[in-house]
Protein backbone atom coordinates (compact mmCIF):
# COMPACT_ATOMS: atom_id res chain seq x y z
CA UNK A 1 0.00 0.00 0.00
CA UNK A 2 1.33 3.41 -0.95
CA UNK A 3 1.89 6.20 1.55
CA UNK A 4 -1.13 8.03 0.15
CA UNK A 5 -3.38 5.02 0.65
CA UNK A 6 -1.97 4.44 4.16
CA UNK A 7 -2.65 8.03 5.22
CA UNK A 8 -6.15 7.92 3.78
CA UNK A 9 -6.90 4.58 5.47
CA UNK A 10 -5.62 5.89 8.82
CA UNK A 11 -7.78 9.01 8.54
CA UNK A 12 -10.87 6.94 7.69
CA UNK A 13 -10.16 4.55 10.59
CA UNK A 14 -9.82 7.40 13.09
CA UNK A 15 -13.01 8.95 11.84
CA UNK A 16 -14.90 5.63 11.95
CA UNK A 17 -13.88 4.72 15.52
CA UNK A 18 -14.54 8.15 17.02
CA UNK A 19 -17.13 8.06 19.83
CA UNK A 20 -17.16 4.24 19.71
CA UNK A 21 -18.13 4.20 16.04
CA UNK A 22 -20.94 6.76 16.25
CA UNK A 23 -19.66 8.61 13.18
CA UNK A 24 -19.42 5.33 11.26
CA UNK A 25 -22.98 4.45 12.24
CA UNK A 26 -24.28 7.86 11.14
CA UNK A 27 -22.42 7.54 7.81
CA UNK A 28 -23.87 4.08 7.18
CA UNK A 29 -27.33 5.33 8.14
CA UNK A 30 -26.98 8.14 5.58
CA UNK A 31 -26.09 5.66 2.83
CA UNK A 32 -28.95 3.40 3.94
CA UNK A 33 -31.39 6.30 3.57
CA UNK A 34 -29.97 7.08 0.12
CA UNK A 35 -30.37 3.42 -0.89
CA UNK A 36 -33.99 3.44 0.21
CA UNK A 37 -34.64 6.69 -1.68
CA UNK A 38 -33.13 5.13 -4.82
CA UNK A 39 -35.23 2.01 -4.27
CA UNK A 40 -38.47 4.00 -4.15
CA UNK A 41 -37.36 6.05 -7.18
CA UNK A 42 -36.63 2.95 -9.27
CA UNK A 43 -39.81 1.22 -8.06
CA UNK A 44 -41.92 4.21 -9.09
CA UNK A 45 -40.16 4.39 -12.47
CA UNK A 46 -40.72 0.65 -13.00
CA UNK A 47 -44.46 0.95 -12.33
CA UNK A 48 -44.78 3.87 -14.75
CA UNK A 49 -42.74 2.06 -17.40
CA UNK A 50 -44.81 -1.12 -17.12
CA UNK A 51 -48.03 0.88 -17.52
CA UNK A 52 -46.70 2.86 -20.53
CA UNK A 53 -47.89 1.73 -23.98
CA UNK A 54 -45.37 0.47 -26.52
CA UNK A 55 -46.83 1.57 -29.90
CA UNK A 56 -45.18 1.64 -33.28
CA UNK A 57 -44.06 4.97 -34.68
CA UNK A 58 -47.02 5.36 -37.06
CA UNK A 59 -49.48 4.64 -34.19
CA UNK A 60 -48.34 7.53 -31.99
CA UNK A 61 -50.76 10.06 -33.50
CA UNK A 62 -53.71 7.95 -32.38
CA UNK A 63 -52.62 8.35 -28.73
CA UNK A 64 -52.65 12.15 -28.85
CA UNK A 65 -55.49 14.64 -28.68
CA UNK A 66 -55.57 16.38 -32.04
CA UNK A 67 -57.19 19.49 -30.52
CA UNK A 68 -54.30 20.23 -28.14
CA UNK A 69 -51.03 21.37 -29.67
CA UNK A 70 -48.01 21.49 -27.35
CA UNK A 71 -49.80 19.88 -24.40
CA UNK A 72 -48.06 16.96 -22.70
CA UNK A 73 -49.42 13.61 -23.75
CA UNK A 74 -48.98 10.15 -22.26
CA UNK A 75 -45.74 8.41 -21.35
CA UNK A 76 -44.83 6.07 -24.20
CA UNK A 77 -42.08 3.64 -25.14
CA UNK A 78 -41.26 3.67 -28.83
CA UNK A 79 -38.44 2.02 -30.76
CA UNK A 80 -37.14 3.20 -34.09
CA UNK A 81 -34.16 3.97 -36.27
CA UNK A 82 -32.19 7.20 -35.90
CA UNK A 83 -32.33 9.50 -38.92
CA UNK A 84 -31.48 13.19 -39.36
CA UNK A 85 -34.60 15.32 -39.50
CA UNK A 86 -33.41 16.93 -42.74
CA UNK A 87 -33.90 13.59 -44.50
CA UNK A 88 -37.67 13.74 -43.89
CA UNK A 89 -38.42 17.42 -43.33
CA UNK A 90 -37.45 19.76 -46.15
CA UNK A 91 -37.67 22.77 -43.81
CA UNK A 92 -34.78 21.41 -41.74
CA UNK A 93 -31.42 22.14 -43.37
CA UNK A 94 -29.07 20.66 -40.75
CA UNK A 95 -26.74 18.11 -42.32
CA UNK A 96 -25.48 15.02 -40.46
CA UNK A 97 -22.30 15.38 -38.44
CA UNK A 98 -19.16 13.56 -39.57
CA UNK A 99 -16.96 12.01 -36.87
CA UNK A 100 -13.18 11.56 -37.08
CA UNK A 101 -13.78 7.94 -38.06
CA UNK A 102 -15.85 9.09 -41.05
CA UNK A 103 -19.23 7.89 -39.74
CA UNK A 104 -22.41 9.94 -40.06
CA UNK A 105 -23.94 10.89 -36.71
CA UNK A 106 -26.60 13.10 -35.15
CA UNK A 107 -24.81 13.50 -31.79
CA UNK A 108 -21.04 13.82 -31.31
CA UNK A 109 -19.42 14.05 -27.88
CA UNK A 110 -15.71 14.90 -27.65
CA UNK A 111 -13.89 14.42 -24.33
CA UNK A 112 -10.28 15.27 -23.52
CA UNK A 113 -8.78 14.09 -20.21
CA UNK A 114 -5.28 14.70 -18.86
CA UNK A 115 -3.68 11.60 -17.30
CA UNK A 116 -1.40 12.38 -14.36
CA UNK A 117 1.68 10.59 -13.09
CA UNK A 118 2.45 10.77 -9.36
CA UNK A 119 5.54 9.86 -7.32
CA UNK A 120 7.08 10.61 -3.92
CA UNK A 121 9.04 13.66 -5.06
CA UNK A 122 12.59 14.69 -4.24
CA UNK A 123 11.71 15.39 -0.59
CA UNK A 124 10.55 11.81 -0.06
CA UNK A 125 6.93 12.52 0.85
CA UNK A 126 3.64 13.57 -0.64
CA UNK A 127 0.66 15.44 0.69
CA UNK A 128 -1.31 12.18 0.91
CA UNK A 129 -4.39 13.27 2.81
CA UNK A 130 -4.69 16.52 0.89
CA UNK A 131 -4.40 14.63 -2.40
CA UNK A 132 -6.97 12.07 -1.22
CA UNK A 133 -9.55 14.75 -0.36
CA UNK A 134 -8.93 16.99 -3.35
CA UNK A 135 -8.19 14.30 -5.95
CA UNK A 136 -11.21 15.15 -8.08
CA UNK A 137 -10.18 18.82 -8.16
CA UNK A 138 -6.87 17.87 -9.80
CA UNK A 139 -8.51 16.13 -12.75
CA UNK A 140 -8.50 18.26 -15.86
CA UNK A 141 -11.21 17.31 -18.34
CA UNK A 142 -12.98 19.14 -21.10
CA UNK A 143 -16.04 17.92 -22.96
CA UNK A 144 -18.09 19.21 -25.87
CA UNK A 145 -21.40 17.98 -27.27
CA UNK A 146 -22.70 18.70 -30.77
CA UNK A 147 -26.06 17.58 -32.07
CA UNK A 148 -28.51 18.17 -34.90
CA UNK A 149 -32.29 17.62 -34.94
CA UNK A 150 -33.05 13.94 -35.50
CA UNK A 151 -36.06 11.66 -35.58
CA UNK A 152 -37.00 8.04 -35.08
CA UNK A 153 -38.55 6.18 -38.00
CA UNK A 154 -40.09 2.75 -38.17
CA UNK A 155 -37.75 1.33 -40.79
CA UNK A 156 -34.35 2.74 -41.72
CA UNK A 157 -34.63 1.42 -45.27
CA UNK A 158 -37.98 3.02 -46.14
CA UNK A 159 -38.65 6.68 -45.50
CA UNK A 160 -42.23 7.82 -45.02
CA UNK A 161 -44.07 10.65 -43.34
CA UNK A 162 -44.48 8.76 -40.05
CA UNK A 163 -41.72 9.75 -37.68
CA UNK A 164 -41.27 11.13 -34.17
CA UNK A 165 -38.93 14.03 -33.43
CA UNK A 166 -36.56 13.55 -30.47
CA UNK A 167 -36.27 16.62 -28.23
CA UNK A 168 -33.03 16.58 -26.20
CA UNK A 169 -33.72 19.90 -24.42
CA UNK A 170 -33.58 19.47 -20.64
CA UNK A 171 -32.54 15.83 -20.87
CA UNK A 172 -30.13 14.75 -18.10
CA UNK A 173 -30.18 11.00 -18.86
CA UNK A 174 -27.21 9.29 -20.43
CA UNK A 175 -27.28 8.93 -24.20
CA UNK A 176 -26.56 5.60 -25.95
CA UNK A 177 -23.30 6.77 -27.53
CA UNK A 178 -20.71 4.47 -29.09
CA UNK A 179 -16.96 5.15 -28.88
CA UNK A 180 -15.46 5.53 -32.34
CA UNK A 181 -12.19 7.31 -31.52
CA UNK A 182 -9.80 6.66 -28.64
CA UNK A 183 -6.24 7.98 -28.75
CA UNK A 184 -3.47 8.97 -26.31
CA UNK A 185 -1.38 12.05 -27.05
CA UNK A 186 1.87 12.63 -25.08
CA UNK A 187 2.10 15.93 -23.21
CA UNK A 188 5.33 17.92 -23.46
CA UNK A 189 6.74 18.98 -20.05
CA UNK A 190 6.69 22.64 -19.05
CA UNK A 191 8.61 24.68 -16.43
CA UNK A 192 5.69 24.20 -14.07
CA UNK A 193 6.08 20.42 -14.44
CA UNK A 194 9.49 20.63 -12.71
CA UNK A 195 7.89 22.20 -9.63
CA UNK A 196 5.20 19.53 -9.62
CA UNK A 197 7.88 16.82 -9.70
CA UNK A 198 9.92 18.57 -7.01
CA UNK A 199 7.10 18.63 -4.48
CA UNK A 200 5.68 15.22 -5.41
CA UNK A 201 2.52 16.49 -7.03
CA UNK A 202 0.84 14.82 -10.01
CA UNK A 203 1.85 16.12 -13.40
CA UNK A 204 0.23 15.42 -16.80
CA UNK A 205 1.97 12.91 -19.04
CA UNK A 206 -0.69 12.22 -21.69
CA UNK A 207 -3.94 13.53 -23.10
CA UNK A 208 -6.72 10.98 -23.64
CA UNK A 209 -8.87 12.04 -26.59
CA UNK A 210 -12.20 10.23 -26.97
CA UNK A 211 -15.08 10.67 -29.35
CA UNK A 212 -18.51 9.10 -28.93
CA UNK A 213 -21.37 9.35 -31.41
CA UNK A 214 -24.98 8.44 -31.96
CA UNK A 215 -24.73 7.18 -35.51
CA UNK A 216 -27.36 7.40 -38.21
CA UNK A 217 -29.40 4.22 -38.66
CA UNK A 218 -28.96 2.93 -35.09
CA UNK A 219 -31.98 1.21 -33.52
CA UNK A 220 -32.78 2.77 -30.14
CA UNK A 221 -35.69 2.94 -27.70
CA UNK A 222 -37.13 6.27 -26.54
CA UNK A 223 -38.95 6.48 -23.18
CA UNK A 224 -40.62 9.84 -22.68
CA UNK A 225 -43.58 12.17 -22.91
CA UNK A 226 -45.22 12.26 -26.33
CA UNK A 227 -46.61 15.60 -27.57
CA UNK A 228 -47.81 17.30 -30.75
CA UNK A 229 -45.93 20.40 -31.84
CA UNK A 230 -46.75 22.14 -35.11
CA UNK A 231 -48.51 19.09 -36.47
CA UNK A 232 -45.50 16.80 -35.85
CA UNK A 233 -45.17 14.18 -33.13
CA UNK A 234 -42.42 14.87 -30.62
CA UNK A 235 -41.03 12.93 -27.67
CA UNK A 236 -39.13 14.50 -24.76
CA UNK A 237 -37.49 13.13 -21.65
CA UNK A 238 -39.25 12.53 -18.34
CA UNK A 239 -37.14 13.69 -15.40
CA UNK A 240 -38.56 11.02 -13.08
CA UNK A 241 -37.26 8.15 -15.24
CA UNK A 242 -33.65 6.94 -15.37
CA UNK A 243 -33.76 6.34 -19.15
CA UNK A 244 -34.67 8.46 -22.16
CA UNK A 245 -32.76 6.98 -25.10
CA UNK A 246 -31.36 3.46 -24.80
CA UNK A 247 -30.03 0.56 -26.84
CA UNK A 248 -32.23 -1.84 -24.84
CA UNK A 249 -35.78 -2.85 -25.59
CA UNK A 250 -38.65 -2.16 -23.21
CA UNK A 251 -38.36 -5.61 -21.63
CA UNK A 252 -34.62 -5.22 -21.13
CA UNK A 253 -35.11 -1.77 -19.57
CA UNK A 254 -37.71 -3.18 -17.16
CA UNK A 255 -35.35 -6.02 -16.21
CA UNK A 256 -32.48 -3.58 -15.64
CA UNK A 257 -34.60 -1.28 -13.44
CA UNK A 258 -35.88 -4.29 -11.49
CA UNK A 259 -32.32 -5.45 -10.86
CA UNK A 260 -31.24 -2.00 -9.65
CA UNK A 261 -34.31 -1.71 -7.45
CA UNK A 262 -33.55 -5.07 -5.79
CA UNK A 263 -29.91 -4.08 -5.23
CA UNK A 264 -30.89 -0.80 -3.54
CA UNK A 265 -33.54 -2.61 -1.47
CA UNK A 266 -31.13 -5.16 0.00
CA UNK A 267 -28.35 -2.56 0.38
CA UNK A 268 -30.76 -0.38 2.35
CA UNK A 269 -31.67 -3.29 4.64
CA UNK A 270 -28.04 -4.35 5.13
CA UNK A 271 -26.65 -0.85 5.73
CA UNK A 272 -29.62 0.07 7.92
CA UNK A 273 -29.18 -3.03 10.10
CA UNK A 274 -25.43 -2.45 10.49
CA UNK A 275 -25.91 1.26 11.27
CA UNK A 276 -28.58 0.50 13.91
CA UNK A 277 -26.27 -2.03 15.56
CA UNK A 278 -23.29 0.32 15.56
CA UNK A 279 -25.32 3.30 16.80
CA UNK A 280 -26.93 1.16 19.50
CA UNK A 281 -23.52 -0.02 20.68
CA UNK A 282 -22.15 3.55 20.61
CA UNK A 283 -25.14 4.91 22.57
CA UNK A 284 -24.84 2.11 25.16
CA UNK A 285 -21.10 2.65 25.58
CA UNK A 286 -21.43 6.42 25.93
CA UNK A 287 -24.33 6.00 28.38
CA UNK A 288 -22.16 3.75 30.56
CA UNK A 289 -19.33 6.27 30.36
CA UNK A 290 -21.66 9.07 31.42
CA UNK A 291 -22.91 7.02 34.37
CA UNK A 292 -19.33 6.25 35.41
CA UNK A 293 -18.41 9.93 35.12
CA UNK A 294 -21.42 10.92 37.21
CA UNK A 295 -20.56 8.32 39.89
CA UNK A 296 -16.92 9.45 40.02
CA UNK A 297 -18.09 13.06 40.32
CA UNK A 298 -20.44 12.15 43.20
CA UNK A 299 -17.68 10.23 45.01
CA UNK A 300 -15.26 13.11 44.50
CA UNK A 301 -17.77 15.59 45.94
CA UNK A 302 -18.40 13.34 48.97
CA UNK A 303 -14.68 13.00 49.59
CA UNK A 304 -14.28 16.76 49.38
CA UNK A 305 -17.13 17.32 51.83
CA UNK A 306 -15.70 14.75 54.26
CA UNK A 307 -12.25 16.29 54.00
CA UNK A 308 -13.68 19.76 54.59
CA UNK A 309 -15.72 18.65 57.64
CA UNK A 310 -12.73 16.80 59.08
CA UNK A 311 -10.48 19.80 58.62
CA UNK A 312 -13.09 22.05 60.28
CA UNK A 313 -13.55 19.57 63.14
CA UNK A 314 -9.81 19.29 63.69
CA UNK A 315 -9.53 23.04 63.64
CA UNK A 316 -12.38 23.46 66.18
CA UNK A 317 -11.27 20.76 68.71
CA UNK A 318 -7.52 21.14 68.33
CA UNK A 319 -5.17 23.34 70.31
CA UNK A 320 -7.22 26.47 71.02
CA UNK A 321 -6.08 29.35 73.15
CA UNK A 322 -8.08 30.03 76.33
CA UNK A 323 -9.33 33.37 75.00
CA UNK A 324 -10.77 31.72 71.87
CA UNK A 325 -12.73 28.84 73.54
CA UNK A 326 -16.51 28.73 73.38
CA UNK A 327 -18.00 30.06 76.65
CA UNK A 328 -20.69 27.35 76.54
CA UNK A 329 -18.88 24.06 75.74
CA UNK A 330 -15.31 25.18 76.55
CA UNK A 331 -14.05 22.78 73.81
CA UNK A 332 -14.40 24.35 70.34
CA UNK A 333 -13.20 27.60 68.81
CA UNK A 334 -15.54 30.59 68.80
CA UNK A 335 -17.08 30.99 65.35
CA UNK A 336 -20.54 32.54 65.76
CA UNK A 337 -21.16 36.24 66.45
CA UNK A 338 -24.45 37.48 67.86
CA UNK A 339 -26.46 40.30 66.30
CA UNK A 340 -26.76 43.19 66.98
CA UNK A 341 -24.07 43.26 69.68
CA UNK A 342 -21.51 41.42 67.55
CA UNK A 343 -19.95 39.43 70.39
CA UNK A 344 -17.96 36.37 69.21
CA UNK A 345 -18.37 34.06 72.20
CA UNK A 346 -19.73 30.66 71.02
CA UNK A 347 -19.06 27.90 68.52
CA UNK A 348 -21.50 26.71 65.89
CA UNK A 349 -23.63 24.09 67.68
CA UNK A 350 -24.05 25.95 71.02
CA UNK A 351 -24.96 29.17 69.21
CA UNK A 352 -27.65 27.35 67.19
CA UNK A 353 -28.96 25.80 70.42
CA UNK A 354 -29.16 29.18 72.16
CA UNK A 355 -30.91 30.78 69.18
CA UNK A 356 -33.46 27.95 69.14
CA UNK A 357 -33.93 28.30 72.92
CA UNK A 358 -34.49 32.06 72.71
CA UNK A 359 -37.01 31.66 69.85
CA UNK A 360 -38.90 29.01 71.81
CA UNK A 361 -38.98 31.20 74.95
CA UNK A 362 -40.24 34.16 72.95
CA UNK A 363 -43.13 32.08 71.63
Amino acid sequence: MSSRDSAAAAAVARFSTAFDGAFLGITLAYFAVQSWKNYFTFSSALRRLQAAPNPRVFDLRSLLNVDEDGADGPLVVVRGSVQPKSALDLECTATPLISDSGERAVVVQRTQTYLNNEWTGLFGRRFDLHAFIFKSMKEQQSSSLRSIPFVLVENSTRFNSDYVTVNLDGSAQQLPLATVYHHLHPVQPSPYTFLQILFGQGYPIALLDEEKILQVGKEITAVGICTRRGGAVEIKSCKDLPYFLSDMTKGEIEADITSKSDIHFWCGILLGTISVGILGYAIHRNWLRWKEWRERRRQTQEIQRETTSESIGDDETGDVADGELCVVCLMRRRRSAFVPCGHLVASGQPSEFMIHKVQKTAL
